[in-house]
């Protein structure tokens, strides 16, 4: 089976939260997103644990595209060498890095 994407772990999250803020209990709502999302028991009681450290719902992923870019094989190396060190990925590095300059540019991110 295929891992949950970032939208929908922030979608499953949020669901969880409300419905324990419904005052509904952690078996309930792991129960509805076994019906709605078709998790796992299991899977459904991860998702309700860290729904209830939640203080509110997280913001909607915003949606990804790829396009292409070029870099040098240097660079490259070396973002690859330091995403394997964090344990982050390359797009989350690379659009940290973006959005950082944007902002010190005055754009828009």
């Amino acid at each position: 089976m295929a891992r949950a994407t970032r939208t929908q772990k922030i979608e499953r999250l949020n669901l969880a939260w409300q419905l324990l803020q419904r005052g509904g209990s952690p078996l309930a709502a792991a129960d509805e997103l076994v019906r709605t999302c078709g998790l796992s028991k299991r899977q459904a009681y991860r998702y309700v644990e860290d729904a209830q450290q939640l203080r509110r719902p997280l913001p909607a992923a915003d949606a990804k595209v790829a396009f292409t870019v070029k870099l040098s094989r240097a660079l490259v190396d070396r973002l690859r060498a330091y995403a394997a060190s964090t344990g982050e990925t390359l797009s989350d590095i690379v659009s940290r890095a973006v959005v950082a300059v944007l902002h010190r540019r005055g754009g828009r991110a």
